[in-house]
């Protein structure tokens, strides 16, 4: 199990890219949760197993179709233990 701090900078508000972000992590298997920033990006937490968290991050870095994804910054980070996908804030 790994865990990822994504940051997706673009067109990324306003086109459901969180609805869109939760609904491929669970497809996936993937837990964590979104959020928009005030700054107009959106941050994802993700943990999930190495070889989908790929698949996940390939996913966010094109986003849903209304989306333009500029940049798509990920970092690793600790494991927090999220039992879901949330969208928050």
């Amino acid at each position: 199990m790994i865990s990822r701090t994504v940051i997706v900078r673009g067109k990324v508000q306003g086109v459901f890219f969180r609805l869109h972000t939760r609904e491929k992590a669970i497809s996936l298997g993937i837990v964590g949760q979104v959020r928009n920033l005030p700054d107009g990006t959106v941050q994802i937490r993700a943990e999930g197993e190495v070889g989908v968290m790929g698949t996940f991050l390939d996913w966010c870095k094109i986003g849903p179709a209304r989306a333009q994804v500029v940049e798509c910054k990920v970092e690793e980070s600790s494991l927090k233990g999220f039992s879901g996908f949330d969208i928050v804030g």
